[in-house]
């Protein structure tokens, strides 16, 4: 048997982009990961507080030309690179300019959140698996972080679950935090409807709230991880009744728990890791 392959999808990585804890997680957690043997990779947005210079980014031409379809409009998809050196470790960029060339993340200089938000979690979370397709890789494990990786799971337990790259992925949902109170808006679950779906497939978002799009994605999902110590309790009793397996939330960052996790479900062996 190979290395076991691990995907890591969020949206924010040091040293790249540090809103909040996920940035250190997922900074640190694949390079454990790797260090530990599994093959990884690892992709994000390009937002446009995110330095190209002193990172070192460039494109990527060969998977770089793709064209994100949303509610009838065509996307570019650019994909840039950068590396960290200290780890060994590539990191993949999504970019767009119309969604991600901005000084701000989520709200605007006045606090405001994006009216586009919602297109923007679609185009990153299609991209994002069109970016691994056309990279010819197939993980045996998809590890999403975070809200904006919320339709990760969905897209593929629906349009991708026969594609060679992605049909025997399992697929792990870590929850954190609660970071916005907006809604993504009404039309978001007509929006990520996706050639190949039906909207049945997105009802679960409907609802656009942080707290729905996490259901949503952890209904799809194969196992979860809580990534923060206080987390919803309506999610919280959400995951309870799904009976997934859980990996607790571990304050001492001891990534060991992860490795047993990872390789129990790329066997096959769903355990939940609470205690």
């Amino acid at each position: 048997m190979g290395k076991t392959k691990l995907l890591f999808i969020t949206h924010e990585m040091s040293p790249f982009l540090e809103l909040t804890k996920i940035s250190e997680i997922t900074r640190q957690l694949p390079q454990a990961m790797q260090d530990k043997g599994l093959e990884i990779r690892i992709l994000m947005p390009r937002f446009g507080n995110i330095n190209e210079r002193r990172n070192r980014l460039h494109e990527v031409i060969r998977l770089s030309g793709m064209n994100i379809v949303i509610a009838e409009n065509d996307n570019p998809l650019i994909i840039k690179v950068a590396s960290i050196p200290a780890a060994r470790m590539q990191v993949y960029f999504l970019d767009n300019e119309d969604y991600f060339q901005r000084k701000h993340v989520f709200n605007d200089a006045k606090g405001k959140f994006y009216e586009d938000n919602d297109e923007r979690t679609i185009f990153f979370c299609k991209g994002a698996l069109e970016t691994v397709k056309k990279l010819g890789w197939s993980p045996d494990v998809v590890h999403c972080h975070g809200w904006m990786t919320s339709l990760v799971p969905a897209y593929l337990r629906t349009i991708y679950k026969d594609d060679p790259t992605f049909k025997d992925a399992k697929i792990i949902y870590s929850v954190y935090e609660d970071s916005f109170s907006e809604s993504l808006g009404k039309d978001f679950a007509a929006k990520a409807v996706m050639k190949g779906m039906q909207h049945d497939d997105v009802t679960s978002y409907t609802d656009a709230t942080v707290t729905a799009i996490n259901k949503a994605a952890i209904e799809y999902s194969d196992a979860v991880v809580y990534g923060a110590e206080n987390l919803n309790e309506d999610v919280l009793n959400f995951v309870k009744k799904s009976e997934k397996p859980i990996l607790d939330y571990n304050s001492s960052l001891d990534y060991e728990n992860y490795y047993n996790f990872y390789q129990e479900i790329a066997s096959d062996d769903l355990v939940s890791a609470t205690v």
